[in-house]
């Protein structure tokens, strides 16, 4: 049995469109060993991406659509046919950090990260147990990886939140940010309801419990105060993105547009 296509590609976009985004910190990390660790977290997504995006294409091909390729699907989709959260395509940046010099904070990219992986942690260990033998499996991998990203992620947030007046204001606007756009992690969708019943996913929604309790642990470590999630929320998985995706993607996916083709 496999996983529903949607599905698969949902996972495989959020992977990759976070990992573009980390990757931005290549050659701009605060201190080199963070400047390795992030481009080794993005090489983990993207990674994660391409064995998910292989399942999806094989998948595709089976159902008739020959020309179902990872590099098509990564590459030359336009953003509306994207299903990754919206919390994974913004900029690493927030309003206050906008008003100063500088386009990147890391506290931002620390606080998406730690949100994210600290779900991932546990929807990994959930899909290992998936009836879709191929999604396992890629389970069973992606969750090593995962747990590294979590423990990063984790040390620099209490790092940043319990440290000076200055990283400890950064770290608590990046929260306030991006709290928001976690309510669309539990919002259902048809393609995870589907493979929710099938025994192939995981409903995000069950997770939210165990998810809540490891954050709300770690800032209070962080002596961080827990952010409103409340205002609009997000649909990225149904295909409605900010401008941010688009953008993102005419970098991403430049070359493979402009070559269409090419082979290395």
């Amino acid at each position: 049995m496999s996983a529903p296509v949607d599905y698969v590609l949902h996972l495989a976009d959020n992977a990759l469109v976070l990992g573009q985004r980390n990757a931005e910190w290549c050659g701009h990390g605060p201190v080199l060993e963070e400047d390795i660790a992030m481009a080794n977290i993005s090489l983990d997504l993207i990674g994660q991406a391409r064995l998910l995006y292989q399942h999806a294409a094989s998948q595709l091909q089976a159902a008739g659509d020959a020309s179902a390729t990872e590099d098509r699907l990564a590459y030359l989709r336009d953003a509306p046919e994207f299903r990754n959260w919206v919390i994974m395509e913004l900029p690493h940046r927030t309003a206050y950090i906008a008003s100063v010099a500088t386009d990147r904070d890391y506290g931002v990219t620390i606080a998406r990260n730690f949100l994210v992986s600290s779900l991932m942690l546990l929807a990994w260990e959930q899909l290992q147990g998936s009836s879709d033998a191929q999604l396992a499996g890629i389970a069973a991998r992606s969750l090593k990886e995962v747990r590294y990203h979590v423990r990063h992620s984790t040390d620099w947030l209490i790092r940043l939140g319990d440290g000076t007046d200055e990283s400890h204001r950064r770290m608590q606007a990046a929260m306030d940010h991006l709290m928001p756009y976690t309510q669309e992690f539990w919002t259902d969708s048809p393609m995870e309801q589907a493979a929710s019943d099938s025994g192939t996913g995981v409903r995000m929604a069950d997770l939210r419990k165990a998810w809540e309790q490891a954050v709300h642990t770690v800032l209070a470590e962080a002596t961080l105060k827990l952010p409103s999630t409340h205002g609009y929320v997000t649909q990225g998985k149904n295909g409605l993105h900010t401008e941010h995706l688009s953008y993102l993607l005419g970098e991403m996916q430049s070359l493979a547009r402009a070559h269409p083709g090419a082979t290395w």
